[in-house]
């Protein structure tokens, strides 16, 4: 019997969830991860399989059944490689590990919101409504675990669910300027930002790359859609990201095109 497939997005924050809760348990290489490139269309064959669903990722048992929705596949798997256990044992303890992951869809949505928008007026909203966010999770963090820097003593269910926003998060920084004010009311969700970013376990993307691949995202286009006079997509598999520029930070004012985005060589461009 072979291994179970993950099909999925590279850089996905909800694919790299899965590949954070594996590597946390020693069992990365237990699954196959199969990339799907987001610029195409999906193949016929992998809607035969999600019953025409195009949202990824999702997993592919060794028996041909499949599972969908990340958060799913995360309890799957939990269960399917038990040793070490990433949740909280403790019914209590997993119970305000759910509280927390509860407010995730919110924190993510407006995190896309801020970096898709193209009106120069909105940001401040923008601003405001994402600190909130934040301002949410460091009240239950204070209020369930104020010490420390993780939820619990040691990087966890929560820490795995949100690691992967953290880290599509800098496309903010990046883009809009933004990062936490040094107010009391961010200082514990900051700590624990902060090392969720530096854990070892958490470490399949980089910055620039997040960057890089998500500039058309910056712009408004989302999941490999293409903007007005462009051909690639800035999350086309070739050219390599770390062959690409840093592209240009001043979203509001200026379209880069795909040879300033390093998106075409030399070659390409000529007839």
């Amino acid at each position: 019997m072979g291994q179970p497939t993950i099909y999925h997005i590279p850089v996905c924050p909800f694919s790299q969830r899965l590949e954070i809760l594996l590597s946390l348990k020693g069992k990365r290489d237990a699954v196959n991860f199969k990339v799907i490139d987001i610029t195409q269309p999906r193949p016929d064959w992998l809607l035969a399989k999600t019953q025409g669903s195009t949202a990824l990722p999702v997993l592919e048992t060794e028996r041909g059944r499949i599972i969908k929705e990340s958060m799913v596949i995360l309890r799957y798997l939990e269960t399917c490689y038990p040793d070490p256990k990433v949740a909280q044992p403790d019914p209590y303890r997993h119970a305000v590990e759910d509280m927390l992951t509860h407010m995730e869809g919110a924190f993510a949505t407006q995190g896309y919101v801020f970096v898709l928008n193209q009106d120069a007026d909105k940001r401040d909203d923008l601003r405001a409504a994402m600190l909130e966010q934040y301002a949410r999770l460091n009240k239950l963090l204070v209020e369930h675990s104020p010490d420390g820097l993780y939820l619990f003593e040691r990087f966890g269910w929560a820490e795995t669910v949100y690691t992967p926003f953290f880290m599509r998060f800098w496309f903010l920084e990046y883009y809009e300027g933004f990062d936490l004010p040094d107010q009391e009311r961010f200082h514990r969700v900051r700590a624990w930002r902060e090392a969720c970013l530096v854990h070892p376990a958490a470490q399949q993307v980089t910055r620039e790359q997040i960057i890089k691949l998500y500039y058309d995202y910056a712009k408004g286009a989302g999941n490999g859609a293409l903007l007005p006079g462009r051909t690639k997509s800035s999350f086309a598999f070739e050219p390599d990201w770390r062959r690409r520029p840093w592209p240009p930070q001043n979203k509001y004012e200026y379209s880069a095109t795909d040879a300033e985005l390093g998106l075409v060589t030399s070659e390409q461009d000529k007839p």
